[in-house]
């Protein structure tokens, strides 16, 4: 247990963004394209956050063109230069896979003050 603990701080990252469930948050990502790099952002809601530690990760949903688009973002992979939260939300539930069946004005996130 402990050499796993240790394997696993190894690839933690010091400063851990704050995210939870219902903010809306703006995901930079590096990507690479042949021998060039650029940054990429996606902006959405985040619906769910799962397990802890070196695997943990959350989802982020955003409507682009009239299409639901989701992604899966591992919170302390190297690829994420950083995340900001754009507004809190305020929830009452750890999954909000209920927007998936909602559209426009419906789909929205109360905010928290």
């Amino acid at each position: 247990m402990e050499l796993l603990k240790q394997f696993s701080e190894k690839y933690m990252k010091a400063e851990v963004p704050s995210v939870s469930v219902g903010d809306t948050v703006r995901v930079h990502i590096r990507v690479k394209e042949g021998n060039r790099e650029r940054i990429q952002v996606f902006e959405g809601t985040v619906i769910a956050k799962k397990h802890g530690g070196v695997e943990e990760s959350f989802t982020v949903r955003r409507i682009s063109y009239g299409v639901g688009v989701e992604k899966v973002f591992p919170l302390h992979a190297p690829t994420i230069e950083k995340v900001e939260t754009i507004r809190r939300g305020k929830v009452r539930r750890a999954k909000l896979y209920y927007l998936r069946d909602r559209v426009g004005k419906a789909a929205k996130v109360k905010e928290d003050l």
